[in-house]
């Protein structure tokens, strides 16, 4: 291994974290741990996961139930629209796939919301393939200690596709992971406590501005305020519909805006749009 391999997976040796979803290869898990680990806290997923594979242990259990039951275990993981791409993937499998996960990036990339992330790290993580990863925690560790500079989305692939140690795909990506989390984060970096500082290209060029990652492929951009947001009435609404129906003449209070019956209306049909809810006579439920 070059240097910077070598101390990295030296160091993850001993400093990585133990998280369920990494005793598994089972390509099925795995997809369930990717959509929940997108912008959402490691330690709320820990909580989660477990409990989910419990209900929908493959992929055809997701597929068989209806759509609203993978909505309702959801809860509390926020970006409810993850759970459609879920089910909608599973159904995909179960239609063409045998209900099996494909293990090609071009099928892994044809299911409904599994993106170009997403697909390679099912490849990683569930086949063991030596394919590099950018994500936000990854892209750091890419643009700041692989190039030192900014990179575009091609680019970035390229350069992380060259640093993965043959054999050792699904060790790397998690030594990768952990260091972003860890050490390479986007505030504060711990630089003074960095396994591979002696190989970053960033600290040998003496920490130039601006910051590598900003605008670099896979850095994830600030969320917009959530207070008195259309996305909090979104996410309000899902609540609710978790618990029941909701009528129509219920929806406004539902969605925390009691004088803005309109603003409502219009939020929830991009519910009903993206597959979160169904509409009827009566008014809203899951689906």
């Amino acid at each position: 291994m070059r240097p910077v391999q070598h101390d990295l997976i030296e160091w993850w040796a001993r400093e990585g974290r133990d998280l369920p979803w990494r005793r598994s290869r089972d390509p099925w898990a795995v997809l369930v741990s990717e959509l929940m680990l997108q912008q959402t806290q490691v330690a709320r997923v820990t909580e989660r996961y477990v409990r989910f594979l419990r209900r929908f242990p493959t992929v055809a259990s997701c597929a068989a139930a209806p759509a609203g039951d993978v909505i309702e275990e959801w809860a509390g993981l926020g970006y409810n629209r993850r759970a459609v791409h879920l089910h909608r993937a599973a159904t995909h499998c179960v239609e063409h796939h045998g209900g099996d996960l494909p293990d090609t990036l071009e099928a892994l990339l044809a299911l409904p919301g599994i993106g170009p992330y997403t697909a390679r790290a099912v490849l990683v993580f569930a086949h063991e393939r030596d394919v590099g990863l950018v994500d936000t925690n990854a892209g750091r560790f890419v643009a700041r200690a692989l190039a030192g500079r900014r990179l575009a989305p091609k680019e970035a692939q390229a350069v992380a596709d060259g640093a993965v140690p043959e054999g050792w795909g699904w060790t790397w990506g998690q030594a990768v992971f952990d260091l972003g989390a860890s050490i390479c984060r986007k505030r504060a970096p711990r630089c003074d406590e960095c396994p591979i500082r002696s190989h970053c290209a960033w600290a040998q060029a003496g920490f130039p501005a601006p910051d590598p990652i900003e605008g670099s492929a896979g850095i994830s951009l600030p969320q917009s305020a959530l207070e008195g947001s259309d996305r909090q009435g979104r996410g309000r609404l899902v609540d609710a519909l978790r618990a029941g129906p909701v009528a129509h003449g219920a929806l406004a209070r539902a969605m925390g805006w009691p004088d803005d019956a309109g603003r409502a209306a219009r939020v929830a049909a991009t519910l009903v749009s993206d597959g979160l809810a169904v509409a009827d006579e009566a008014g809203y439920r899951l689906p």
